[in-house]
């Protein structure tokens, strides 16, 4: 149920924050939220991080069916002790579900947060799927029922 929850909450809160940025700016508009390091920009990307393979949608589609397959298969053999890998696989499954709705939609991602340490221009969804990334292996590493004996 946990899963599910997460996952409808990055979902709602990708979205929402995507609605929010269309409604209100204009493509290619930059906000400053602090000079020099972050802007709002509205972008449309058609492709993968990047832009890598633009106005490949029906690929992208395919990987993310396949990924929030597994993603929910291997979700399903951790028990509830493994909650923070629990966590990163929510999130990154939240993410992917959010972007995917954007491919479906429109055939591109909106982007949106723009920080100038970073060149590409990034959104809540791709955060939470590299936050998700992140504490999965974190979690992973530290877990010592994924290290091996030795023996």
């Amino acid at each position: 149920m946990r899963l599910f929850l997460i996952v409808a909450a990055v979902m709602l809160v990708d979205q929402l924050s995507k609605q929010f940025i269309i409604r209100t700016m204009e493509i290619g508009q930059s906000i400053t939220v602090i000079s020099n390091f972050l802007y709002i920009t509205y972008v449309r990307n058609p492709g993968a991080a990047f832009g890598m393979l633009p106005y490949q949608t029906a690929f992208f589609v395919v990987i993310t069916v396949l990924v929030g397959a597994f993603i929910i298969y291997y979700y399903r053999l951790l028990t509830e002790d493994h909650k923070w890998l629990r966590l990163g696989l929510s999130l990154q499954l939240g993410g992917a579900l959010g972007n995917l709705v954007d491919r479906l939609n429109e055939g591109y991602v909106v982007d949106f947060i723009n920080f100038t340490i970073w060149p590409p221009v990034f959104n809540i969804a791709d955060s939470a799927i590299v936050i998700g990334i992140g504490i999965f292996l974190v979690a992973f590493w530290r877990n010592p029922e994924f290290k091996g004996t030795g023996s």
